[in-house]
């Protein structure tokens, strides 16, 4: 007995003598174990493309117009709850910083300039990043604009601002959206003529700086909010009544549906570049919109059902966004997720697969759903707020709601069911609601409650000064032309 507990001692020294031996050799190891590799991100914002516009989502009207986002969603992902706001800025705002409206919105056309955004985490997180496309968030010195938001590249429309933005004519240099635009790339200021299209200028910045990153080097993060489908609804260069040509005149809705074709068309490009870069298997691509298809448009689905555009409303249309990821060989291909998914969701999800850790004081009201992008389950959310507040924001404007999948609830108290009313004409009174209705009126009006005390005073206050000011401005400028015309009718002969 005894001569098997010495040797079970000597046993038990080895151990401890040969782990105390290779503990150096192991930290060595550690020390030399590769850090993840960081993937390519490019995330496409188109302006102005509602859900139903996508060929994918079971677009009647479009299904021949999209063939190439359609084509990565067969070999990628394919979100069917995804929302956003009703309008651009209050988009871009939630959609750059990951946080709801009440946090940090101020005005129309203005992103506040302490904020952070996914370009300063990017950017600190050692990657390049770029932006190309539309701006629109304000900017008094266009050359440190881009920089001011963590971007180290861009190519930017609306960066100065547009004529009405300051006042003078359309004859302006800027007045342009696409036919031979004014654009700002890296701080120069650009004017075109000869009948360019500004969204190929735009792209052909894209095709430049992958070129020059497919060498193996720092990862890019590439955010390009798309300058198509946005209004003017004019024609594309592969339209016959392109100027130039002498084709005959298309309609507001031809040319509607010959943008989102050409913007297709775009991206098709991008794609093919990473695979003759050999970028692809190394980049996620996102694709989404802004907010609800514009004009006076009626789309029709592949199961019979009509959706009228809904942009600028806060009915279901103008907030349902379509929602596409690629990455080949981390994305299983052919998935649908019916996960709700907020404008929020996106900064936390793409930190997430660039391995980037948001800073422990920055507060995001997003969600990430990379998980779901892996084919995993994740933590879907159950519910999206929302505060809506685009123009001048005076509380008494503002709009406040929650929604699940099927419900809607609204601050002031009106409660939709969107299985059956997603243009909500019907509200529902909320005493007579039963079954899942009930609980979801529960929920949604909890939701609302979490962000009572969300808006931030000075937010508030900076946002109250700069509504005042503005109206003081077309006060004057209202005065100016009255004096105008007085000054005409009464002058003499």
């Amino acid at each position: 007995m005894h001569i098997y507990l010495r040797r079970a001692f000597e046993v038990k020294e080895i151990i401890i003598f040969t782990a105390l031996l290779l503990a150096p050799l192991a930290a060595l190891y550690a020390a030399d174990t590769p850090e993840p590799v960081k993937p390519n991100i490019i995330l496409m914002l188109v302006d102005d493309l509602g859900y139903e516009c996508l060929g994918a989502n079971g677009s009647k009207t479009f299904r021949d117009k999209t063939p190439v986002v359609d084509k990565l969603a067969a070999a990628g992902i394919r979100f069917e709850q995804a929302f956003v706001q009703a309008c651009c800025t209050p988009t871009r705002v939630s959609l750059m910083t990951g946080k709801c409206n009440a946090r940090n919105y101020v005005h129309f056309g203005l992103l506040e300039t302490a904020q952070t955004t996914f370009g300063h985490l990017f950017r600190d997180g050692g990657y390049d990043t770029c932006i190309v496309g539309k701006w629109q968030l304000g900017g008094s010195v266009a050359e440190n604009t881009a920089k001011h938001f963590g971007f180290d590249e861009h190519c930017l429309y609306h960066i100065h601002g547009t004529p009405k933005d300051r006042g003078k004519d359309t004859s302006d240099e800027y007045s342009s959206r696409y036919i031979n635009p004014g654009l700002v790339m890296n701080g120069q200021t650009k004017k075109f003529s000869g009948n360019v299209y500004a969204p190929d200028i735009c792209n052909d910045f894209v095709l430049d700086y992958l070129t020059r990153h497919a060498s193996p080097g720092k990862a890019f993060f590439l955010y390009y909010p798309m300058m198509l489908t946005h209004a003017p609804f004019d024609p594309t260069p592969d339209c016959s009544d392109y100027p130039g040509k002498n084709g005959a005149k298309r309609s507001d809705f031809e040319h509607y549906q010959d943008m989102v074709a050409y913007n297709d068309k775009l991206i098709g490009k991008i794609v093919d570049k990473l695979d003759q870069l050999g970028l692809r298997k190394n980049t996620l691509l996102l694709f989404t919109g802004d907010n609800g298809t514009p004009g006076k448009f009626t789309v029709e689905m592949n199961d019979g059902t009509a959706i009228h555009s809904g942009k600028g409303e806060t009915a279901h249309a103008g907030l349902h966004v379509p929602l596409v990821a690629n990455w080949p060989g981390t994305i299983p291909a052919g998935k649908v997720c019916g996960d709700l998914v907020d404008v929020t969701d996106f900064l936390p999800t793409l930190c997430d697969a660039a391995f980037i850790k948001l800073p422990q004081d920055f507060l995001t009201d997003g969600r990430s759903f990379f998980p779901q992008l892996r084919g995993e389950k994740g933590n879907p959310r159950e519910w999206i707020y929302r505060w809506y507040c685009p123009l001048m924001n005076k509380p008494q404007r503002t709009v406040e709601m929650a929604f699940t999948r099927d419900f809607k609830l609204y601050k002031t108290g009106e409660f939709y069911d969107w299985r059956t009313d997603g243009g909500e004409e019907k509200t529902l009174e909320i005493a007579k609601l039963t079954g899942v209705a009930t609980e979801a009126a529960k929920t949604l009006q909890a939701a609302i409650e979490q962000f009572k005390e969300a808006r931030p005073l000075d937010i508030q206050a900076q946002a109250d000064e700069l509504a005042g000011a503005k109206q003081d401005k077309r006060q004057r400028r209202a005065e100016n032309m009255e004096k105008k015309q007085t000054t005409h009718l009464t002058k003499p002969n």
